[in-house]
């Protein structure tokens, strides 16, 4: 009951917000989507995916062999642009997801960055998880980037078997420990000599990209690519 409830709520919030910025609560005008123009033209981009050997790549050297990898905004703590993950991920703003990921993917598939990918794999929360909060983050951002790019998706395959403690106040040490193990792979052939995009919503010790990719580690031939929506300091 408790969670139908805040379903229902957060639905009537979405209604009722859903035509202004998620960054600086402006009512939007025609044309614009989720962020108005001002706020977009101010969105800390990284321009990440122009560079080989970037800080986000730089993240997983060591840990996880990528074929590339980058981010689409700065997260900055006490940023106004922090707001689009907050409501992305805790009120109920899922069209954020989809918006924000269309919005990054035409901008980088003029780089040439999804080339060569064969499917799109979002990084998956818990079921616990998702049924409170009603959806996926990284799955509306993952429906985003495939729906620009016409690239497959595939939401099935990768399960989180472990339901884990949120990493937002864990140091580095703890947040590897915290998910190791915590994935699994569903009909792995599937994934032979694919090419796969794993997708999340913020990236900061790279600890639960590595996980997901590492459930792909016996499939013979599988390269990665990784994309998120933003990146804390690192």
């Amino acid at each position: 009951m408790e969670n139908t409830f805040k379903t229902w709520f957060l639905s009537f919030i979405h209604l009722f917000f859903s035509r202004q910025c998620a960054v600086c609560g402006a009512p939007l005008q025609e044309g614009e989507e989720a962020v108005c123009l001002k706020c977009n033209m101010s969105l800390p981009r990284t321009g990440y995916h122009l560079r080989t050997d970037n800080p986000v790549e730089r993240v997983f050297w060591g840990k996880c062999s990528l074929e590339r990898a980058a981010s689409y905004f700065f997260y900055h703590k006490g940023s106004d642009f922090r707001r689009i993950l907050h409501l992305l991920k805790y009120g109920g703003r899922k069209d954020l997801g989809e918006v924000l990921g269309r919005f990054m993917a035409a901008e980088l598939v003029g780089s040439g960055f999804f080339g060569d990918i064969d499917v799109v794999v979002p990084v998956p929360l818990h079921p616990r998880k998702q049924r409170a909060r009603g959806y996926n983050q990284s799955e509306y951002i993952a429906r985003g980037v495939a729906a620009v790019t016409g690239i497959s998706l595939d939401v099935s395959s990768v399960v989180r078997r472990k339901h884990t403690q949120a990493q937002t106040h864990k140091p580095v040490y703890e947040r590897w420990e915290n998910v190791e193990g915590i994935f699994c792979l569903r009909h792995p052939e599937r994934f032979a000599g694919k090419h796969v995009l794993l997708v999340d919503d913020v990236l900061t010790t790279g600890a639960t990209l590595t996980a997901c990719a590492d459930v792909f580690r016996a499939v013979e031939g599988v390269r990665f690519s990784v994309l998120t929506l933003a990146v804390a300091d690192i």
